[in-house]
């Protein structure tokens, strides 16, 4: 394998000392992380507000509720004409029933206006973060952002922004409604409700803040060490590292639970001095009242009332406090979305580009190409050139390290040359963009990915329109037809998160039918039969190539010089440079690295078929 690129910063992962401040991106600089959020929220702006004005009605109805019923008990103690009851009864059950109506309708709304948005917000997250190639992001952290993350979005929206308008809405009813019974009780009740839904809320922020902003690092830390954990078993057990990773694991949790516990204790704290609150500004309502000779029956009105629109004030407090703990989560998303433009329509480019076929056949050329991944370090490639006209197909061979899949990722467009060109009849290969090159350009790249999904679904990958004869082909030219129909599922048999239900070979067998089906004009092979036994790599390369178009070229990179007879030319890398070209024939009969190796792994084979079953 050729030399590789300068590794990625790594994120926290098991063996990692516990961080000891909150890590993410840093805030976006020209908007607060909830305007950059909020501006995705426009296109639904008509829903939010039904929702806010729904939940303000069910608050209403609720406050309105309390009060009417306690008038009805209290005026019925008199034993008043039914007829004087009348009214208030229906409208106790009124509001009872529309209380119940306008709940349901407001978590209707709301849940449709934030999951559209939701959805926006995670394909352009995703977008981004692939765009960036995740770097400098570990799997569990990008998990973190696309789960937890987002969904800190749909809390600001349902948990903080809806509840904190419909108790304004409600808290300044409740004062003009007081109003019309006492003036002053009125006054004492809005220094009640400013109380509740400013002070305390802003007392929750304070004591909450600095243990929320480290919490969603922490978890993002923990999806980190639960994916190490799982997919690194096997190799920390083979190094004696399991321990170790399990108590640094443990460590990062039990801080997080100690943060949690910390906020569970001030939240109760604050809640317990919101019920407080709530028994002083009623029983001040009450004492201004009875010096304002308000009569009794509605002194017990503004009572309850007074509790009721305290309650609904102190819903400010659990939205400061559910606010407080999203925004780290709101930055770290903020931080993609504001470096994100809109999405915009993309139509299918075209079959033709200047004046280039994209699926016709093409000649490539590497012209002194030298790729140096940084600056002072030995080149991966080293003035590599050669030619690949339509038809022709070239094997690249060499020792680990020789730049075999650097001159794979420069033709695929994965590394642009330090110096030289690379050049798709005649134009240069850095000029074609992102969606045109793969359509002329592709197939099996090194470690190339099987994602959870059926065999159907991964090979259309390859081509989307594929009918069944073609994925019957391609499967036939890579072995795997035989497994696919011996699946009780056949087609539809799911392969598990990254093809864990495959045995090796059957993964890279799925791969290299994908690329087949894909059928690009110049076909990339990096290793394409990668854990198959001799005898089966042998008869995999031969069908592979056989189903190859007429015209279309092939590139084949191989550690294995067996099967390689019938191709067109041989190319030698070693340390980045040609050190031998030519065909297999004239190769072996020459002195050199070919001819040594060829007859090592002759020998090496020739022994594993002997003792093979």
């Amino acid at each position: 394998m050729s030399a590789a690129p300068e590794p990625l910063a790594p994120g926290p992962g098991p063996l990692d000392a516990v961080p000891e401040s909150p890590a993410g991106d840093a805030p976006t600089g020209r908007l607060t992380a909830e305007r950059v959020v909020l501006r995705l929220a426009r296109p639904y702006l008509g829903r939010l507000v039904g929702a806010g004005l729904l939940a303000a009605a069910t608050e209403f109805a609720g406050l309105a509720l309390m009060a009417t019923a306690t008038w009805l008990l209290m005026s019925a103690a008199g034993r008043p004409p039914l007829d004087r009851l009348t009214v208030a009864i229906v409208a106790v059950r009124a509001l009872a029933i529309s209380r119940g109506v306008f709940r349901y309708t407001e978590r209707l709304a709301g849940h449709d206006a934030v999951l559209r948005m939701i959805t926006d917000v995670r394909a352009r997250v995703f977008a981004t973060l692939a765009a960036r190639r995740t770097a400098g992001h570990r799997s569990g952290d990008v998990l973190s952002r696309l789960v937890s993350d987002v969904e800190a979005v749909q809390d600001l929206l349902l948990r903080v922004l809806v509840p904190a308008s419909a108790a304004a809405v409600v808290g300044l009813s409740a004062v003009v409604g007081a109003a019309l019974i006492s003036p002053p009780a009125a006054g004492v009740l809005a220094i009640g409700l400013l109380v509740a839904g400013l002070a305390l809320p802003a007392l929750a922020t304070a004591v909450t803040r600095r243990s929320a902003a480290e919490v969603a690092p922490l978890r993002g830390a923990l999806a980190t060490d639960a994916i190490d954990l799982t997919h690194g078993a096997a190799d920390l057990a083979a190094f004696g590292a399991t321990d170790t990773a399990l108590r640094a694991a443990e460590q990062r949790a039990g801080r997080l639970a100690r943060l949690e516990r910390r906020l569970a204790a001030t939240g109760f704290a604050v809640d317990a001095a919101g019920v407080l609150v709530a028994g002083l500004t009623a029983a001040a309502v009450v004492l201004t009242a009875l010096a304002a000779d308000v009569p009794g029956v509605l002194i017990g009105v503004l009572a309850v009332g007074t509790l009721a629109a305290v309650e609904v004030a102190l819903a400010l407090v659990a939205a400061a406090r559910q606010w407080t703990q999203l925004r780290p989560g709101l930055t770290r998303v903020a931080a993609l979305l504001e470096a994100d433009t809109p999405p915009q329509p993309v139509e299918r480019t075209p079959d033709t580009v200047d004046g280039v076929d994209l699926a016709g056949p093409h000649e490539l050329s590497f012209v002194d190409v030298t790729v140096r991944y940084r600056a002072g370090a030995a080149p991966a490639l080293d003035r590599v050139s050669l030619d690949l006209p339509p038809g022709r197909r070239i094997a690249v061979v060499g020792p680990s390290g020789a730049g075999k899949s650097t001159l794979a990722a420069v033709l695929t467009g994965a590394v642009r040359p330090t110096s030289g060109r690379v050049t798709l009849d005649g134009r240069d290969l850095s000029a074609y963009a992102e969606d045109e090159l793969p359509r002329a350009v592709g197939g099996l790249l090194a470690e190339a990915y099987v994602f959870h999904a059926t065999v159907r679904e991964n090979l259309l990958l390859g081509r989307a329109t594929a009918g069944e004869e073609e994925l019957t082909a391609a499967t036939a030219a890579a072995g795997l037809l035989d497994w696919v129909h011996a699946q009780p599922a056949g087609w539809d048999s799911l392969v598990g998160e990254e093809g864990g239900q495959l045995s090796g070979g059957q993964r890279q067998r799925l791969a290299l039918a994908r690329a087949l089906l894909a059928a690009p004009p110049v076909l990339v092979l990096d290793e394409p039969t990668e854990g198959l036994d001799p005898s089966a790599a042998d008869a995999v390369l031969a069908s592979a190539l056989a189903a190859t178009p007429a015209g279309h070229s092939v590139l084949l990179i191989s550690h294995r010089l067996s099967g390689l007879a019938e191709l067109d030319e041989i190319v030698v890398l070693d340390a980045g440079r040609v050190i031998q070209r030519g065909r297999h024939s004239d190769l072996v009969a020459a002195t050199g690295w070919y001819r040594d190796q060829w007859l090592l792994q002759a020998a090496a084979e020739r022994g594993y078929l002997a003792l093979a079953p």
